[in-house]
């Protein structure tokens, strides 16, 4: 039988790149990378619901990566995270962002940085199961 491996090990894997302590990383650089896989995550999710143009599966997607979402997302996890998710979310959280949601308030900029991060964190460690069982309990309390 063959051994599944990662994606993140297979990017490493052919782009031939070293392992980097992740606790080196900024906030920022952590959202940065968790913004493009919770959002592969939930644009997985609705394309796998059905086929259809571009323009809805953007639509379908926006709803749940957009700032205001995250932060909802965050109110609904915060007793879920472990005393390090809560750490690397409050890193997150209280980094000073160069830029600003055009459709967001601070707070929910904020908040939304944070919960980037911590995926961005997970990811990283490799903790994938983590993350997307963060997300169904958040999705299940939330909707």
């Amino acid at each position: 039988m063959e051994e599944s491996i990662s994606l993140q090990e297979l990017i490493k894997k052919s782009f031939n790149l070293k392992e980097v302590d992740i606790r080196m990383y900024s906030p920022l650089a952590l959202a940065y990378i968790g913004d493009g896989v919770y959002d592969l995550i939930f644009r997985t999710a609705v394309v796998q619901r059905g086929n259809t143009s571009a323009n809805k599966l953007h639509h379908q997607t926006i709803r749940y990566v957009k700032a205001p979402a995250q932060a909802l997302m965050v109110q609904a996890l915060m007793e879920e995270f472990s005393p390090e998710e809560l750490a690397v979310y409050k890193r997150g959280k209280n980094a000073k962002p160069y830029t600003m949601a055009k459709n967001a308030t601070i707070t929910e900029y904020k908040m939304a940085t944070g919960l980037e991060a911590l995926v961005g964190y997970l990811y990283l460690k490799g903790r994938m199961e983590r993350i997307l069982e963060l997300i169904q309990i958040g999705l299940h309390k939330i909707e």
